[in-house]
């Protein structure tokens, strides 16, 4: 029998050095630890997608069990948070003409920032329901638009996509500090008795949309329907269940689909005649940055698709009318021309560059109300005392 030393200096001796150790484990990996950890986690990996599938497919029949229960009090929602618009007509310096311009800058910084579609709706629900309650002077207009966009991100977006103040400040080029769109938030947020949950026309939409077959034209079509009816005065008081709808029938109706009857309701067929032929007739002139926005393959390109099929329906209206003598086709042209420079969509000067938009200049001639007398119905917006300057 050999002699093994067994004191600790012979220990020392035949310790395997870390080298060594490292190497033979790494040479060793296909039948050792790193091949079993990586096996449970793919084991793990497996049961976790297991478990969301059954927790998607019980929150369907959950869904379809309560479905009348939700949406009636969608639609009770709806009516509670809807904006006035009378109360919107009493401003003494926030025109309708001021709409487009700043839900124009709304949209850009809601597409940089990749926002949600039912963010940009709950944004200007916000900004119309505050503008019910609060006279805004037009330098703050662009201050509150950005507030309700901020309050909406955070209520309902993913939170690594909610803007930053700074990021917000410098949109608009500066011309609010960071202190006046922290006071403005929580001072939207206090007008509204913090209520911002409003079933929006995404979420009837994406309701509707859940019990038809897939097609991704008619759906992008829809958003772009409801989202040009945002510029215009005669939908603002319009529920979002009515205005989902009508946008759906309207985006079959041009893309020359059947209108389809729902297997589950009878509800998401029925839509508004009066707001589908007012709807129809803004279609001739929308914003060119929603024009943009809607012709990428992202939306199937329905902005070129709207285009095509006002300029068929222009060619055939063209051919159906009969010839005018010349003395009335002066007079009609210029009728026409006062209907589109009344009723078309502003627009902003080419000059101004692809920046973020800023607030129409308020023109000059005494247009606007003075400042010294604001609407007795509604409290005046408070001035931030960072920026006492801007009231003189």
């Amino acid at each position: 029998m050999d002699y093994e030393p067994t004191g600790p200096s012979s220990a020392v001796r035949q310790r395997p050095t870390c080298d060594s150790y490292f190497v033979e484990s790494m040479d060793q990996d296909d039948d050792g630890v790193f091949v079993a950890q990586r096996s449970r986690r793919e084991i793990a990996q497996m049961h976790a997608e297991t478990q969301m599938d059954i927790a998607e497919e019980l929150s369907r029949n959950v869904a379809e069990e309560y479905q009348e229960d939700i949406l009636d009090h969608m639609e009770y929602m709806e009516n509670e948070t809807l904006p006035d618009v009378a109360s919107i007509d009493i401003q003494t310096e926030i025109q309708w003409f001021m709409r487009p311009y700043l839900l124009d800058f709304l949209i850009e910084a809601h597409t940089a920032f990749s926002l949600l579609p039912e963010t940009l709706h709950l944004t200007v629900n916000l900004l119309d329901r505050y503008c019910s309650r609060r006279v805004v002077y037009k330098r703050h207009y662009q201050l509150v638009g950005c507030a309700a966009m901020l309050i909406a991100a955070k209520y309902g977006d993913k939170k690594d996509r909610v803007p930053t103040i700074r990021e917000l400040k410098s949109m608009c080029c500066n011309l609010y500090d960071e202190d006046m769109f922290i006071q403005m938030e929580w001072h939207v947020l206090q007008t509204l008795g913090w209520v911002v949950g409003h079933p929006t026309v995404e979420s009837f939409l994406t309701m509707i949309l859940q019990e038809v077959n897939y097609d991704p034209e008619v759906e992008s079509m829809a958003r772009y329907l409801s989202e040009v009816a945002l510029f215009h005065k005669e939908f603002v008081s319009v529920r979002p269940s009515v205005m989902a709808r009508t946008s759906l029938a309207l985006a079959r109706h041009i893309l020359g689909r059947p209108q389809e009857v729902p297997t589950h309701s009878a509800w998401s067929a029925k839509f508004d005649t009066t707001v589908l032929v007012l709807l129809s007739q803004q279609l001739h002139n929308p914003s060119q940055i929603l024009v943009r926005k809607y012709s990428s393959p992202e939306f199937s390109c329905v902005s070129t698709i709207l285009e095509d099929f006002m300029a068929q329906q222009a060619a055939i209206a063209r051919q159906r009318t009969p010839p005018t003598p010349p003395s009335e086709d002066a007079y009609g042209s210029q009728r026409e021309s006062k209907y589109d420079s009344t009723c078309m969509t502003p627009q902003k000067n080419a000059s101004q560059g692809n920046g973020y938009i800023t607030p129409p200049v308020t023109p000059n001639g005494g247009y606007y109300v003075d400042d010294s007398c604001p609407s007795q119905r509604m409290p005046v917006t408070p001035t931030p005392q960072t920026q006492a300057y801007y009231v003189q």
